[in-house]
């Protein structure tokens, strides 16, 4: 497969905005589907300005529309159902052949295959935010995917830039989130310890291990730290590090009190109205130059 196929993008959001702009920068006939008139509308206009130097987008809420594309990418709301009544009209329309990708954070893949008459060429892919810039793809197969759509899948991945990370089995939330949320949860325990606030761990995570951790990786940096001091530090560290198997209180709280993050203006941050648009050009920037280093290494 290579990046002048068709591609379908199911879902206008900002993950699927995101998905058809990487599309389209790397060659490839584009076709967005929703069926919400006014998600169109706003994708149209975010796509705007990548449609003078190819082939322009589609964006159509027609599902016979879909029916001539080589891969798609379903891209809708985090629902199992919902998911699962999407795959199974995207199978109706295209061909056999057609690879289709979800785009998931974390829901089975076997469970969301099993509406699918023909699951060896179906499996997770699951972008990073903002997934015209993030290199990283989770390649997640089930039980029913076949080697060979997995191996055309990452290699359509590598011909638009991405690093896919194949994993061996599907696990609840993957990897990347369980990386997440293991930290997230430690975050929380220390914020409701009063161990530090806020501000001042969000400072500390930046400039200590996630510098290290954007250079390594976590086993490249315990390699290189020596894997026998960070023995030593697990066997007196891990008994005290939060272990518990629900959400905590203060996230608990945060939720139920509308302190939402950005999307309310206060979160653990307090966000002023308006300035969203300035923050997704900055953190974008930030982003760009970040990778035009590692690029070079």
């Amino acid at each position: 497969m290579n990046t002048s196929c068709r591609g379908v993008v199911i879902g206008a959001g900002t993950m699927g905005a995101n998905l058809a702009r990487l599309m389209l920068r790397n060659g490839m006939a584009v076709t967005v589907l929703d069926v919400d008139p006014s998600a169109l509308a706003r994708c149209r206009q975010a796509l705007r300005s990548e449609t003078g130097s190819g082939e322009q987008p589609r964006f159509v809420s027609d599902w016979v529309q879909i029916s001539k594309c080589d891969v798609v990418v379903e891209s809708v709301t985090e629902d199992l159902r919902l998911k699962q009544r999407v795959l199974k009209e995207v199978e109706g329309h295209v061909g056999e052949a057609t690879l289709i990708l979800t785009n998931t954070s974390g829901l089975s893949i076997d469970e969301l295959a099993q509406v699918l008459t023909h699951p060896a060429r179906f499996m997770g892919a699951h972008f990073f935010n903002p997934a015209d810039l993030i290199p990283s793809v989770e390649v997640v197969p089930g039980r029913s995917t076949s080697d060979a759509c997995v191996e055309r899948a990452s290699e359509w991945l590598r011909q638009l830039g991405k690093r896919p990370a194949v994993l061996r089995h599907c696990v609840p939330g993957f990897v990347a989130n369980r990386l997440q949320h293991a930290l997230m949860r430690e975050c929380l325990a220390l914020l409701e310890q009063g161990v530090i606030d806020a501000e001042a761990l969000d400072d500390l995570v930046r400039y200590s291990i996630g510098i290290r951790l954007a250079i390594n990786g976590p086993l490249r940096q315990r390699d290189l730290n020596g894997l026998d001091t960070h023995l030593n530090i697990a066997r007196y560290l891990y008994d005290d590090l939060e272990s518990r198997t629900t959400p905590g209180p203060l996230l608990e709280s945060l939720v139920a009190e509308g302190r939402l993050g950005r999307k309310s203006g206060r979160g653990f941050h307090e966000w002023p109205e308006g300035n969203a648009e300035a923050c997704d050009r900055h953190e974008r920037m930030l982003l760009e130059r970040l990778l035009a280093i590692m690029e070079d290494e």
